[in-house]
Protein backbone atom coordinates (compact mmCIF):
# COMPACT_ATOMS: atom_id res chain seq x y z
CA UNK A 1 0.00 0.00 0.00
CA UNK A 2 1.45 3.38 -1.04
CA UNK A 3 1.85 6.01 1.65
CA UNK A 4 -0.14 9.18 1.15
CA UNK A 5 1.73 12.49 1.02
CA UNK A 6 -0.37 14.41 3.53
CA UNK A 7 1.56 17.64 2.98
CA UNK A 8 0.34 17.64 -0.62
CA UNK A 9 -3.21 17.04 0.61
CA UNK A 10 -2.86 20.04 2.93
CA UNK A 11 -1.50 22.15 0.07
CA UNK A 12 -4.64 21.37 -1.97
CA UNK A 13 -6.93 22.48 0.87
CA UNK A 14 -4.99 25.72 1.40
CA UNK A 15 -5.06 26.49 -2.33
CA UNK A 16 -8.81 25.84 -2.51
CA UNK A 17 -9.53 28.10 0.47
CA UNK A 18 -7.36 30.85 -1.00
CA UNK A 19 -9.20 30.64 -4.33
CA UNK A 20 -12.47 31.03 -2.47
CA UNK A 21 -11.01 33.86 -0.34
CA UNK A 22 -11.77 31.95 2.87
CA UNK A 23 -9.91 31.96 6.19
CA UNK A 24 -11.29 28.90 8.02
CA UNK A 25 -11.13 28.36 11.77
CA UNK A 26 -8.82 25.62 13.01
CA UNK A 27 -8.61 23.91 16.39
CA UNK A 28 -4.97 22.89 16.56
CA UNK A 29 -4.03 20.37 19.23
CA UNK A 30 -0.49 21.09 20.42
CA UNK A 31 1.78 18.74 22.34
CA UNK A 32 4.33 21.43 23.24
CA UNK A 33 5.64 24.86 22.27
CA UNK A 34 8.65 23.66 20.20
CA UNK A 35 6.49 21.40 18.01
CA UNK A 36 3.86 24.10 17.61
CA UNK A 37 6.33 26.85 16.67
CA UNK A 38 6.68 26.05 12.97
CA UNK A 39 3.11 24.73 12.78
CA UNK A 40 1.65 27.99 14.04
CA UNK A 41 4.00 30.10 11.92
CA UNK A 42 2.95 28.15 8.83
CA UNK A 43 -0.77 27.61 9.34
CA UNK A 44 -1.56 31.06 10.77
CA UNK A 45 -1.03 32.45 7.27
CA UNK A 46 -4.15 30.59 6.14
CA UNK A 47 -6.27 29.78 9.21
CA UNK A 48 -7.68 31.45 12.31
CA UNK A 49 -6.10 29.18 14.92
CA UNK A 50 -7.06 28.22 18.43
CA UNK A 51 -4.35 26.15 20.09
CA UNK A 52 -5.77 23.32 22.18
CA UNK A 53 -3.56 22.20 25.03
CA UNK A 54 -4.78 18.74 26.01
CA UNK A 55 -1.96 16.41 27.06
CA UNK A 56 -2.89 14.14 29.99
CA UNK A 57 0.01 11.88 29.01
CA UNK A 58 2.60 14.33 30.37
CA UNK A 59 4.06 13.41 33.73
CA UNK A 60 4.69 14.68 36.37
CA UNK A 61 2.30 17.62 36.66
CA UNK A 62 5.21 20.03 37.10
CA UNK A 63 6.46 18.99 33.66
CA UNK A 64 2.96 19.51 32.24
CA UNK A 65 2.71 23.00 33.75
CA UNK A 66 6.16 23.96 32.46
CA UNK A 67 5.29 22.92 28.92
CA UNK A 68 1.92 24.68 29.07
CA UNK A 69 3.57 27.86 30.30
CA UNK A 70 5.99 27.79 27.36
CA UNK A 71 3.09 27.25 24.97
CA UNK A 72 1.31 30.32 26.30
CA UNK A 73 4.50 32.40 26.15
CA UNK A 74 5.11 31.43 22.53
CA UNK A 75 1.57 32.36 21.49
CA UNK A 76 1.97 35.71 23.24
CA UNK A 77 5.31 36.50 21.59
CA UNK A 78 4.93 35.11 18.07
CA UNK A 79 3.82 37.54 15.38
CA UNK A 80 1.25 35.97 13.05
CA UNK A 81 -0.88 37.11 10.13
CA UNK A 82 -4.07 36.00 11.85
CA UNK A 83 -4.43 36.08 15.62
CA UNK A 84 -3.91 32.85 17.59
CA UNK A 85 -5.93 32.06 20.72
CA UNK A 86 -5.55 29.39 23.40
CA UNK A 87 -7.90 26.74 24.79
CA UNK A 88 -6.85 24.87 27.91
CA UNK A 89 -8.12 21.55 29.29
CA UNK A 90 -8.01 20.19 32.82
CA UNK A 91 -5.07 17.92 33.61
CA UNK A 92 -5.98 14.36 34.57
CA UNK A 93 -3.14 11.85 34.23
CA UNK A 94 -5.57 9.00 34.89
CA UNK A 95 -7.10 9.60 31.46
CA UNK A 96 -3.78 8.57 29.96
CA UNK A 97 -3.19 5.68 32.37
CA UNK A 98 -6.58 4.22 31.47
CA UNK A 99 -5.78 4.02 27.75
CA UNK A 100 -2.19 2.87 28.40
CA UNK A 101 -3.21 -0.02 30.64
CA UNK A 102 -1.78 -3.25 29.30
CA UNK A 103 0.57 -1.37 26.96
CA UNK A 104 3.02 -0.03 29.52
CA UNK A 105 5.98 -2.00 28.14
CA UNK A 106 5.41 -1.07 24.49
CA UNK A 107 8.32 0.65 22.83
CA UNK A 108 8.03 4.31 21.92
CA UNK A 109 6.16 4.59 18.62
CA UNK A 110 4.09 1.46 19.20
CA UNK A 111 0.50 0.71 20.13
CA UNK A 112 0.58 2.71 23.37
CA UNK A 113 1.51 5.80 21.38
CA UNK A 114 -1.26 5.12 18.85
CA UNK A 115 -3.77 4.97 21.68
CA UNK A 116 -2.37 8.23 23.04
CA UNK A 117 -2.74 9.88 19.63
CA UNK A 118 -6.38 8.84 19.56
CA UNK A 119 -7.05 10.05 23.11
CA UNK A 120 -5.85 13.55 22.30
CA UNK A 121 -7.27 13.74 18.79
CA UNK A 122 -10.69 12.60 19.95
CA UNK A 123 -10.78 15.42 22.51
CA UNK A 124 -9.85 17.84 19.72
CA UNK A 125 -12.56 16.47 17.42
CA UNK A 126 -15.22 16.65 20.14
CA UNK A 127 -14.32 20.23 21.07
CA UNK A 128 -14.09 21.27 17.43
CA UNK A 129 -17.63 20.03 16.90
CA UNK A 130 -18.91 21.59 20.11
CA UNK A 131 -17.38 24.99 19.37
CA UNK A 132 -18.08 25.08 15.65
CA UNK A 133 -14.58 24.98 14.17
CA UNK A 134 -14.15 24.33 10.46
CA UNK A 135 -11.16 21.99 10.95
CA UNK A 136 -9.19 20.19 13.63
CA UNK A 137 -5.57 19.09 13.48
CA UNK A 138 -2.51 18.33 15.64
CA UNK A 139 1.15 19.35 15.76
CA UNK A 140 2.20 15.74 16.47
CA UNK A 141 3.20 14.91 12.90
CA UNK A 142 6.13 17.34 13.02
CA UNK A 143 8.17 14.94 15.15
CA UNK A 144 10.42 12.43 13.34
CA UNK A 145 9.45 9.98 16.10
CA UNK A 146 5.72 10.21 15.40
CA UNK A 147 3.87 8.12 12.80
CA UNK A 148 2.19 10.66 10.53
CA UNK A 149 0.36 7.96 8.56
CA UNK A 150 -1.27 6.67 11.75
CA UNK A 151 -2.04 10.18 13.00
CA UNK A 152 -3.87 11.04 9.77
CA UNK A 153 -5.64 7.67 9.70
CA UNK A 154 -7.05 8.38 13.17
CA UNK A 155 -7.88 11.94 12.19
CA UNK A 156 -9.99 10.86 9.22
CA UNK A 157 -11.76 8.22 11.33
CA UNK A 158 -12.70 10.92 13.84
CA UNK A 159 -13.82 13.23 11.03
CA UNK A 160 -16.44 10.64 10.08
CA UNK A 161 -17.43 10.07 13.70
CA UNK A 162 -17.75 13.73 14.74
CA UNK A 163 -18.59 15.43 11.46
CA UNK A 164 -15.78 17.99 11.65
CA UNK A 165 -13.17 18.20 8.89
CA UNK A 166 -9.75 16.79 9.68
CA UNK A 167 -6.88 18.87 8.31
CA UNK A 168 -4.37 16.36 6.85
CA UNK A 169 -0.75 17.13 7.57
CA UNK A 170 2.81 15.93 7.82
CA UNK A 171 4.62 18.91 9.26
CA UNK A 172 8.01 17.22 8.90
CA UNK A 173 7.73 18.05 5.21
CA UNK A 174 9.07 21.37 3.87
CA UNK A 175 11.84 21.20 6.50
CA UNK A 176 9.22 21.78 9.21
CA UNK A 177 11.09 19.97 11.95
CA UNK A 178 14.32 21.85 11.19
CA UNK A 179 12.42 25.14 11.22
CA UNK A 180 10.95 24.26 14.63
CA UNK A 181 14.47 23.87 16.02
CA UNK A 182 15.44 27.30 14.66
CA UNK A 183 12.31 28.89 16.14
CA UNK A 184 12.86 27.12 19.48
CA UNK A 185 16.27 28.76 19.70
CA UNK A 186 14.90 32.12 18.55
CA UNK A 187 12.25 32.14 21.28
CA UNK A 188 14.49 30.35 23.79
CA UNK A 189 11.87 27.63 24.30
CA UNK A 190 12.20 24.86 26.84
CA UNK A 191 12.82 21.75 24.74
CA UNK A 192 12.23 18.47 26.58
CA UNK A 193 14.21 15.30 25.83
CA UNK A 194 11.30 12.84 26.09
CA UNK A 195 7.80 12.70 24.64
CA UNK A 196 5.91 13.25 27.86
CA UNK A 197 4.69 10.12 29.62
CA UNK A 198 6.58 8.29 32.36
CA UNK A 199 7.11 5.28 30.09
CA UNK A 200 8.80 7.35 27.39
CA UNK A 201 10.98 9.02 30.01
CA UNK A 202 12.26 5.66 31.25
CA UNK A 203 12.99 4.56 27.69
CA UNK A 204 14.80 7.85 27.02
CA UNK A 205 17.01 7.33 30.07
CA UNK A 206 17.73 3.72 29.10
CA UNK A 207 18.70 4.76 25.56
CA UNK A 208 21.14 7.34 26.90
CA UNK A 209 22.73 4.76 29.18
Amino acid sequence: MNKINYQKELDKIIEQNMREDQVPSLLLHSCCAPCSSYTIEYLSQYFKITVLYYNPNISPKSEYEKRKSEQLRLIGEMKTKYSVSFLDCDYDYNEFLNIAKGYETCKEGGERCFRCYRLRLEKAAALAKEKGFDYFCTTLSISPLKNSQKINEIGFELEKEYGVKWLPSDFKKKEGYKRSIVLSKEYNLYRQNFCGCAFSKVESIENKE
